[in-house]
């Protein structure tokens, strides 16, 4: 059921969502302040990719003092965004019942959004 999903979720805006995030992470990294950014667009990107079957658990060094000055950078710069797009497209995804899963999949891909430092993928 996940390869289903995933192949319908890249059919239907997923792979170019994805893109985006994993092209403008790669441009983000061309700086070296950059790079920490960069690497979470990446990985919000590979997440974008293949939703379904893939947990968001926070790492197991997660909570020290820089990732958390990262995170409220990202928030402030990239993040709220992020999210808010996310959110709006699962409530209107939700609005139909064939939707729910795929809603499901854009709200579980808001907290990654707001803070994606200290959480990884499994």
């Amino acid at each position: 059921m996940n390869f289903l999903g995933n192949i319908i979720w890249l059919i239907f805006g997923g792979f170019l969502t994805g893109l985006g995030y994993i092209l403008g992470g790669l441009i983000t990294c061309v700086t070296i302040i950059g790079i920490p950014f960069g690497m979470q667009a990446i990985k919000l990107g590979v997440a974008t990719m293949t939703p379904f079957g893939t947990e968001i658990t926070a790492a197991e060094d997660s909570g020290g003092s820089l990732q958390i000055i990262f995170n409220m950078i990202w928030l402030v710069l990239f993040g709220w965004e992020i999210a808010i797009a996310h959110f709006v497209h699962g409530l209107i995804l939700a609005i139909t019942i064939i939707g729910l899963p795929f809603a499901k999949q854009h709200f579980k891909l808001v907290p990654l959004a707001l803070f994606p430092f200290g959480q990884e993928l499994r």
